[in-house]
């Protein structure tokens, strides 16, 4: 098989790519090692910046979310039982939108499917070949039968256990990583959300979360011990919990109910650099992870998606391979500006078990800085909403 791009990962980021390109007349394959049903079944978060809500558009996906999207304006910030706003329309004049990645991802399916793009799902042992040549190929096998797709380029979308990272030989490839000694318990109810906009709170007890997938389907983390497991927790002890760690009108408000889906995920920072090589482009979290705190994982992947497209599109449209060549410099400035800002908050508003007393009154000085500086709510609005590509 030949095509122009083959894209490996059947995401998010990848699916953004692919339509993309096809809008473009470019030439895409999707690969994907799962089923799309196993794909939709991921819980991930839906907070969007303006530019990936914009690349969307662009890529004609979307009417949905425009429509059934909950536009944001701000987000509440707690220490214990003090509350403040940071008004994102003040400050930038530019709101965020939730909308579930799940429905985002079916979103990019039912376009791929209707343009007639090529996913070629339950892959196996693939291979990224001749990456530092003109002439690249990626070999898989399905159905165990090997199969072979000739190239111009390869982006690598697979996710940070996937393949296309660790194609890149190790006396190239540098790695930088903070891993947090905490996870985030998180749950999803069928109960109307106890805000119209996101609460992070910072309590005695550890960070908590309050977000929302829809007008009747919420969504609450808590900071909770890497040894924890699922079975520790039912549903009446987390919500007990959860009740401690937020205000105490919005625990008096809260409406809870049977939580129809658990986990706990654990929280890095984890940047690989450089981002290409050859004709190899990685995107998403196989080159980046953001603690979820500053709501950027999705977010920084489409900023990749952002560059990789406009350099592919400069080279097949103008023969310049400019952008291409800049590629990893310009994804990873912006990457490592999300890292910071995710770095920040979360280190804002958890608690850490090697917290000092003069640790804990310098968190606490920065959320009293924070709530009564304009500048600094200016500053978190910015990054929030996302920073310019």
């Amino acid at each position: 098989m030949r095509t122009q791009v083959c894209i490996i990962g059947g995401g998010p980021s990848g699916l953004l790519l692919g339509q993309l390109l096809l809008k473009q007349g470019i030439d895409a394959v999707v690969l994907e090692r799962k089923t799309r049903d196993y794909v939709l079944g991921r819980i991930r978060a839906g907070v969007l910046e303006v530019g990936m809500a914009d690349l969307l558009r662009q890529a004609g996906v979307a009417n949905r979310m425009d429509a059934e999207g909950f536009i944001h304006e701000g987000t509440i910030i707690s220490n214990n039982n003090d509350q403040f706003r940071i008004d994102f329309k003040k400050h930038t004049g530019t709101p965020v939108i939730v909308y579930g990645q799940t429905e985002l991802t079916r979103d990019l399916y039912d376009a791929r499917e209707h343009s007639g793009g090529k996913t070629i799902f339950n892959v196996e042992n693939v291979v990224i070949n001749d990456a530092k040549t003109e002439s690249p190929y990626v070999t898989y096998q399905l159905d165990g039968i090997e199969h072979r797709i000739d190239c111009d380029f390869i982006a690598g979308c697979d996710g940070f256990h996937g393949v296309s990272r660790k194609s890149i030989p190790n006396t190239v490839r540098k790695e930088f990583e903070k891993v947090y000694p905490f996870g985030w318990l998180g749950v999803l109810s069928e109960t109307p959300p106890v805000s119209h906009e996101l609460i992070y709170s910072n309590s005695d007890r550890g960070f908590a979360l309050c977000s929302m997938r829809n007008a009747n389907l919420s969504r609450y983390y808590i900071q909770a011990p890497l040894t924890d497991k699922i079975v520790d927790w039912s549903d009446n002890l987390f919500w007990d919990e959860f009740k401690r760690r937020v205000p105490e009108n919005i625990a008096d408000t809260l409406i809870t109910g049977p939580t129809i889906e658990k986990s706990i995920a654990p929280l890095r920072s984890f940047v690989s650099e450089p981002m290409r090589w050859g004709r190899l482009f990685l995107c998403g979290d196989a080159a980046h992870i953001v603690p979820p705190t500053g709501a950027k994982g999705l977010n920084t992947a489409a900023s990749d998606i952002h560059y990789l497209f406009a350099g592919l599109v400069q080279y097949y449209k103008e023969r310049d391979d400019a952008g291409l060549e800049l590629y990893s410099e310009k994804a990873l400035a912006r990457v490592w500006k999300a890292e910071r800002f995710s770095w920040w908050m979360t280190s804002l508003l958890h608690r850490f078990p090697d917290q000092t007393d003069f640790d804990l009154k310098m968190q606490a000085t920065e959320l009293d800085f924070l709530r009564d500086n304009e500048s600094a709510q200016s500053v978190l609005a910015e990054n929030y909403v996302g920073l310019p590509y």
